[in-house]
């Protein structure tokens, strides 16, 4: 074990350090910190979890705490791909810079712009920030990067899935070539290795893989259920709230749309409940985490994403909701409790649909859960309709389109063909727009139209067939009751009626 006193950092630093409680070092942060410190490039693979914020964290404190800041150029820029992750990153920064004259301001989406713009107008030596914002804030001219002598990316494979590797590429290019770059992924998939190339200069190469064993600290629990109907699995999600002592526990899913839905079915049922993801205003999500650190909110409903790397102490219970479909994701949610040497309790919810899922978390963990049995009877819970079914939308049970035969608006009903021959053609109505796009194909002549052949001597009508498949479509105009000129010529009188001009009436003369 290596003390944090072996690794060359400043008693400022030592002493920061200490009062958090740590007097040991990780491995990730034994490895990264001595070589960071040198100011050499760093290339480290590990799991969220291992102690990798604080592997660049104080490093980074140690190298800036001499120089100065200057307004709108940043001395260092730490991304990182969510919110919450970036201010779990200030906080930290917060805790171990106390010693150390170090200004810094946290740069995020979903919050005013004008604090961040004054900040960087006075000078700040470390920006922390998403790079979405960051990049937003630098489009606008408030700040410049070519002052920037250290680069942190933390969580690139995160990245990698949110989409903003062009985003990281760029701001990579915006900053000078001669800087430092500490560079953290769990994973090294090939856009990332093309990153790391291109931009590390002779990176020192730590990789530090978490175990994929899960704490003795925390007992696990498989709870089966014999069908996937979304109510079935909130009964039982419900059910083990109930049956275990929760003092507070974070459930798991798999989509941002289902976190919403089980959070909204908790609070009905009167369990205190809240949802955190993506999508939610960023001050809301900032109240919902700090509520449910200070113990005024029992249970958290998250997606992988918003809860990914949240240090929140003193997490009694974990449900997974949805079976995660990355195994290593599992032993991250479980993670949340049994830190620290507490105890923790974990369960999974796992339905026929989720064998497979299962399958690779078993193998992964290589541990049997205790399987529970609730008494439900789930053949008995039957979901609602969905939206789109209450509508007339498509059919749950075949999936194809309901029958709309009992709509206010019908489809019109075909004449026969010898009726509608007989019929006077002014006197043809244009059907109404059906709802359906499907358009009947008549199979008979509907109609006859005269043509009119125009000579120097007479008229001649000639009748010609008119097929119904052949009526042009309506416009907007007839679609109010006016019929197409063609429609009003069938009607009444075709050509210049009776008024033939002059030179019409001249004789032809064809020579010989």
């Amino acid at each position: 074990m290596t003390e944090f006193s072996q690794l060359g950092l400043s008693p400022t630093l030592l002493q920061a350090v200490a009062e958090t409680g740590y007097t040991t070092a990780t491995p990730i942060q034994a490895q990264a910190i001595p070589v960071a410190l040198v100011g050499r490039d760093v290339l480290g693979i590990a799991q969220t979890g291992t102690g990798k914020t604080a592997a660049f964290t104080l490093p980074l404190i140690e190298r800036l705490s001499t120089g100065r800041a200057r307004a709108r150029m940043p001395r260092a820029i730490v991304l990182a791909p969510t919110r919450e992750l970036a201010d779990q990153v200030a906080e930290s920064f917060a805790k171990y810079a106390k010693g150390a004259k170090l200004s810094w301001v946290l740069l995020i989406g979903g919050v005013s712009m004008g604090d961040q713009v004054a900040a960087l107008n006075k000078g700040v030596d470390v920006l922390i920030a998403t790079p979405g914002r960051l990049l937003d804030l630098f489009e606008r001219g408030k700040m410049l990067l070519t002052g920037v002598e250290i680069m942190v990316v933390d969580e690139a494979d995160r990245m990698l899935d949110m989409g903003f590797i062009p985003d990281i590429e760029r701001i990579f290019k915006l900053t000078p070539p001669r800087r430092q770059t500490l560079f953290f992924s769990a994973t090294m998939p090939p856009e990332i290795t093309r990153l790391t190339t291109q931009f590390l200069k002779d990176p020192t190469r730590i990789e530090v893989s978490r175990p994929a064993q899960t704490a003795d600290t925390i007992t696990q629990y498989l709870v089966r259920i014999p069908t996937s109907d979304p109510k079935a699995k909130r009964t039982a999600l419900r059910a083990l709230i109930e049956r275990a002592d929760v003092k507070n526990g974070i459930v798991f899913c798999n989509r941002k749309s289902e976190v919403d839905i089980v959070a909204k079915s908790l609070q009905k049922h009167g369990i205190d409940a809240a949802a955190i993801h993506g999508d939610l205003d960023q001050s809301h999500r900032m109240k919902t985490l700090a509520d449910f650190r200070a113990g005024n909110l029992k249970i958290l409903v998250a997606s992988d994403v918003a809860a990914r790397g949240l240090d929140i102490p003193d997490v009694s219970h974990v449900f997974n909701y949805d079976v995660s479909h990355h195994a290593d994701d599992y032993v991250h949610r479980i993670g949340r409790t049994g830190r620290a040497g507490k105890l923790g309790q974990a369960f999974m919810i796992v339905t026929p649909a989720d064998d497979k899922s299962l399958d690779k978390v078993l193998k992964l963990i290589k541990k049997d859960p205790e399987e529970l049995v609730l008494d439900i009877d789930f053949a008995a819970i039957k979901d609602g309709p969905r939206r789109d079914d209450r509508r007339g939308g498509r059919d749950r049970a075949s999936g194809r389109e309901r029958d709309r035969s009992a709509d206010p608006i019908k489809a019109p009903a075909l004449a026969a063909p010898a009726e509608t021959a007989k019929a006077d053609p002014a006197e043809v109505e244009v059907p109404a727009r059906s709802r359906s796009r499907r358009k009947a194909k008549p199979e008979a002549i509907v109609e006859t139209a005269p043509e009119v052949v125009v000579s120097s001597a007479e008229t001649v009508e000639k009748p010609i067939p008119v097929r119904a498949d052949q009526e042009p479509r309506l416009r907007q105009s007839d679609r109010r009751g006016e019929r197409r000129p063609e429609e009003r010529e069938r009607s009444g009188v075709r050509g210049f009626g009776e008024d033939i001009p002059a030179f019409m009436r001249r004789p032809v003369v064809i020579s010989a």
